[in-house]
């Protein structure tokens, strides 16, 4: 199956965490890493702290979608990723956004992820991969970038 993943940190080195979330998702038992964006620059939104550093990851799965969103998590830990609230300042952070084409919702899992056609810092590193990507549900992801054009991006290096 193949999934794509939202990165984003603003603690610590944002960009070596986002760097070092693209490794452990190569060596993650039932993932392999296909492609990685660029990183971007991003201000907050719904959140305050330091700018944020995103990526998307491509990743080709053997794992079930709770079981890599498990694995995911299990990645934001070793990073000592901690929610005291909601949209807090976070050392790292990483989004199951598609699952194939897939549309699950459960208590602990929303796929496509909900907000992300709301958001330049997913949409812009999700366009790089895959350019005529569809969300499933709401259409072509390019279509929504009008939509964001008002939130501040700068694609890095």
């Amino acid at each position: 199956m193949i999934a794509l993943v939202g990165i984003g940190a603003n603690l610590g080195d944002a960009g070596a965490n986002v760097a070092d979330a693209l490794a452990r998702l190569e060596t993650q038992p039932g993932c392999r890493l296909v492609a990685s964006s660029s990183l971007w620059r991003t201000a907050p939104i719904d959140s305050s702290g330091d700018d944020y550093i995103n990526a998307v990851a491509l990743v080709d799965t053997t794992l079930e979608a709770h079981a890599l969103l498990a694995s995911l998590q299990a990645i934001e830990t070793a990073h000592g990723r901690e929610r005291p609230y909601r949209n807090a300042p976070r050392t790292l952070d990483l989004d199951l956004l598609l699952y194939g084409d897939q549309v699950i919702d459960t208590p602990g899992l929303s796929v496509p992820h909900p907000r992300m056609h709301e958001r330049a810092f997913v949409l812009a590193p999700l366009l790089e991969l895959a350019p005529d990507i569809a969300i499933p549900g709401r259409g072509r992801a390019a279509d929504f970038l009008a939509g964001v054009a008002d939130q501040a991006i700068v694609r890095l290096g």
